[in-house]
């Protein structure tokens, strides 16, 4: 008896990922993955919470809502896990927001930025991100282009989907608030093989700087564009690049895309960031160094993201994934790789990070590295 008692008290706290691990964002759902075990690793080295190790388990969304949809309500009703992590993707975010808010489960976003994926309009709202959000990252993009390139009249080329939605909506207002008038608003199809007509109209009406939002594919289709044209305006971009083979897809002129990020391997390291790369040399023989760890944002946001979890799981006493929710407004500090975090999460406040959290980087070859400009 006393070794059944033993076995349950032991069960595994299981943490549900849903990401894309296949296709041209499976790079992005690999980091994702390594990032939440290290943490998981870190933790259940330090007995676990509440005396329980914690396991993850994986479904592939394929960059699909439908089947994001589906795999979180696999996770949630078959697998009982207590908390759900979330991948890449905008559109299958929103696709599983209201589900969790309806049957009550934790869900933590590592990645996807669209703005009202934690804005939601939840009475009771379940999802915590810690990632770059849509309308901070587009401030930071207007007085990024601002600062850097002396933008007066930048032209947006969006993916024409709800992430490109949340942020033709995030940078009109930074703009408006800048006092900049954009050359035009221009969209794209995501499975898009030729945006030179949308780009053309942008430099016929005098753009200065590009405004990019799409994922690997869409944005390397840009690119590719822009060759074809002969025209090398600075492109300033959201994260969508860094989540697969965009070097390989885009070509030698994928280093001109300058795009956002939450954290780099290189530098000077935190005590967290010393010791987690040396964990991940030691578990992956593919890492030799920072510029293996790729794309980064997503090995750091996944990491944090598990460490937050494991925090309120800790405040909350029990995996009641009502009890492990309101644990999350009860963290009181959580060391992280992208920093250390202070009461990170409120009942007004389902986002970890702000703009002062983001870095910029570019691609060199197929690495991603800090951006500096000459």
């Amino acid at each position: 008896m006393s070794l059944i008692g033993g076995a349950k008290a032991a069960e595994p706290i299981k943490i549900g990922l849903v990401t894309a691990l296949s296709g041209q964002s499976a790079r992005a759902g690999e980091a994702l993955t390594r990032g939440a075990t290290i943490a998981i690793e870190d933790i259940n080295a330090k007995g676990g919470v509440l005396g329980r190790p914690l396991e993850l388990v994986r479904r592939d969304d394929e960059s699909n809502p439908a089947k994001g949809l589906i795999a979180a309500r696999e996770l949630i009703q078959r697998e009982k896990v207590t908390v759900l992590l979330g991948g890449l993707d905008t559109p299958v975010e929103l696709a599983i927001v209201p589900f969790v808010n309806n049957v009550k489960v934790p869900f933590v976003v590592p990645w996807a930025a669209g703005t009202k994926i934690t804005q939601n309009g939840a009475p009771s709202n379940y999802v915590f991100r810690v990632s770059a959000m849509d309308d901070e990252v587009d401030k930071a993009i207007v007085a990024f282009a601002s600062k850097t390139y002396g933008a007066k009249k930048p032209g947006l080329i969006l993916v024409n989907n709800p992430w490109g939605e949340s942020n033709e909506h995030g940078l009109g207002a930074a703009m408006k608030a800048a006092g900049i008038e954009p050359a035009g608003v221009e969209k794209f199809e995501p499975n898009d093989v030729d945006v030179v007509a949308q780009l053309s109209r942008l430099k016929q009406a005098g753009a200065d700087v590009l405004f990019l939002v799409g994922n690997v594919g869409p944005a390397s289709q840009v690119v590719k564009s822009l060759d074809r044209m002969g025209w090398t305006p600075p492109i300033v971009s959201h994260w969508g690049p860094a989540g697969g083979r965009f070097t390989e897809l885009a070509g030698p002129n994928a280093k001109n895309v300058i795009f956002v990020q939450t954290y780099s391997f290189f530098g000077d390291l935190s005590p967290v960031g010393k010791r987690v790369m040396t964990e991940l040399q030691a578990k992956y023989p593919d890492i030799k160094g920072p510029a293996d760890v790729t794309p980064a944002v997503g090995f750091a946001n996944a990491y944090d993201s598990v460490m937050m979890v494991a925090g309120a799981i800790q405040k909350a006493g029990s995996t009641d994934p009502s009890a492990v929710r309101d644990g999350f407004y009860a963290i009181d500090r959580v060391e992280g790789l992208i920093k250390t975090y202070e009461k990170p999460f409120a009942q007004t406040q389902h986002d970890a990070l702000t703009a002062q959290d983001y870095i910029w980087a570019r691609f060199e070859d197929n690495h991603i590295l800090p951006f500096s400009k000459n």
